[in-house]
């Protein structure tokens, strides 16, 4: 059985503990237990959460870990005490892999542990991050990454996606898959795929608007014209065109690559279909079209990213 350490301090955010859940239903579901969980912290006894709940731990020792997880904070500038970071310094030596959820990446990086390496956090502290840890290669829009045996996740939600990684790694994709539907979770993230969603940022006021985008979402596929997505939200071309300007701050065709794009990068990190098919599915008719749109994006061929996925 894996013994696994979460490490807590005044002021962290309980979100960072639904992590606990994926390993629990691990236990639950697996032929036997997989994990034995225990909260640290430097002091020991009832640490304070930055919602005022408070959680039971037990103090810093010599014990030694499978894994370390640095839980992550919400505090504006937060500063940590010199045990938790002397603790956390020596944790690659009586752990198998060390991780942070959020902004735990902080504590990592002041402790030494991140020099050179890739990295992610929350994308609302990575200017922070990058102004006080230039040595660290911060990849401020992935879910995450692993580099070696240093593992790091960005917002807390994002957590979920890196521990169910950990099963995954540890126990094999059947058990992580049977977390996920255990845990009513629509879709496990790959840890290249990024933090914004393309639907949330657009964020259109009307149901109108919503409806068309809702409508392109399911049929990327096809050629979607405006006069389509017009017909969808019910109103005549110019006044979508216009409605649709005005509410995104983007036009349609802008939108609708990025959606493209956004759908067509998670299949590719999957790896379960070929790019050729990828393209198809996703309205960039052929895989030159996609290639162009990707390295616009994000500077790197369908090809590149679906190796880094495969290694990561």
């Amino acid at each position: 059985m894996q013994r696994i350490g979460f490490i807590a301090y005044p002021n962290f955010q309980v979100l960072s503990l639904c992590t606990v859940s994926v390993f629990e239903c691990a236990n639950m579901l697996a032929p036997e237990p997989q994990y034995d969980l225990h909260m640290l912290s430097e002091t020991g006894g009832t640490i304070r959460t930055s919602s005022g709940l408070t959680l039971e731990t037990e103090k810093f020792d010599e014990t030694e870990f499978d894994s370390l997880i640095v839980l992550g904070t919400l505090v504006d500038k937060p500063t940590f005490s010199p045990g938790l970071i002397s603790y956390v310094r020596n944790a690659p030596s009586r752990s198998r892999r060390v991780a942070s959820i959020c902004t735990g990446a902080l504590v990592l990086a002041e402790a030494g542990l991140l020099e050179n390496r890739r990295v992610t956090t929350h994308w609302a502290y990575a200017p922070y991050f990058r102004e006080h840890f230039p040595n660290v290669n911060l990849e401020e829009d992935r879910i995450f990454i692993v580099d070696g045996s240093i593992w790091t996740s960005a917002g807390c939600t994002a957590c979920i996606d890196l521990a169910l990684a950990m099963v995954e790694k540890d126990a094999g994709s059947e058990l992580a898959r049977a977390v996920s539907r255990d845990l009513v979770m629509y879709h496990r993230r790959a840890g290249g795929q990024s933090q914004h969603s393309t639907l949330l940022e657009l964020e259109p006021k009307s149901d109108r608007i919503q409806r068309a985008l809702n409508y392109a979402r399911c049929n990327l596929q096809t050629a979607l014209t405006v006069d389509q997505l017009a017909e969808a939200a019910h109103l005549s071309p110019r006044q979508f065109s216009r409605a649709f300007q005005q509410e995104t701050g983007q036009s349609p065709a802008k939108a609708i690559e990025n959606l493209r794009i956004e759908v067509a990068r998670l299949m590719v990190e999957q790896g379960t279909h070929s790019i050729d098919i990828i393209a198809r599915e996703t309205g960039f008719g052929g895989r030159d079209r996609m290639r162009r749109a990707f390295v616009r994006r994000f500077g790197q061929a369908p090809q590149e990213i679906r190796r880094e996925s495969r290694v990561s």
